[in-house]
């Protein structure tokens, strides 16, 4: 049964809180990947949907037209904000897709060549389909010819024997992808890092509206 379409909210905030989501939703896949292996299937097609996607006709459409895609995004936020308890290790990668996303902003060259292959895995999504092994090893390689050449990276921490299991590595790799692009969007849609510390009030009644 196909999900409906929920219209995503016109205030900057909410939409701002939708995007940071995805951000953290990347963190925790990756770290779920690393220590077990195992992720939320609808999670992950929402990460790897919204990386090939890089023409999207909404906003609501890059995460698949629900919050509720990106719910493992949204309940960590939401312990961020409301300063629960939180996984440390989502919490670091989260704060470093931000900041990974920063340094990519500052280098035209690098967003250039993002874009330019990120439309050659689309005709390959198109042809294999968006999350078959060839697309996401495609997203893991672009991730590491561009962003993991940074001098900051991100050290996933994890169980060794499962981090060189075949194809791991590039999942892991194209879960950092999504949550760069997801970092992008947040910035697009005037998120501000500032705004984490001082507009926590107005973050935590938006997503209260998702549930």
């Amino acid at each position: 049964m196909t999900t409906p379409i929920h219209r995503a909210p016109d205030s900057p905030i909410s939409r701002q809180v939708l995007a940071l989501a995805g951000v953290f939703q990347a963190a925790v896949v990756v770290d779920e990947l690393a220590r077990t292996g195992q992720v939320d299937e609808r999670a992950w097609q929402t990460l790897i949907r919204a990386t090939v996607d890089t023409d999207p006709e909404s906003f609501e459409a890059i995460y698949g037209g629900h919050p509720n895609h990106l719910r493992q995004g949204l309940d960590t936020l939401s312990a961020v904000v409301g300063k629960r308890q939180a996984n440390p290790v989502v919490l670091r990668y989260g704060f470093s897709l931000l900041l990974l996303s920063q340094k990519l902003r500052k280098n035209p060259q690098m967003m250039d060549t993002l874009g330019t292959r990120l439309t050659r895995v689309q005709s390959q999504a198109g042809h294999f389909g968006d999350t078959h092994e060839n697309v996401v090893a495609s997203l893991g390689e672009i991730y590491q010819d561009t962003i993991s050449t940074f001098r900051y990276r991100i050290v996933v921490q994890g169980e060794p024997s499962l981090l060189q299991q075949r194809m791991m590595p590039e999942r892991v790799r194209a879960a950092l992808l999504a949550g760069v692009r997801f970092a992008l969007l947040w910035h697009q849609q005037g998120g501000r890092r500032w705004k984490l510390i001082f507009q926590r009030g107005a973050m935590r009644r938006a997503l209260d509206e998702f549930g």
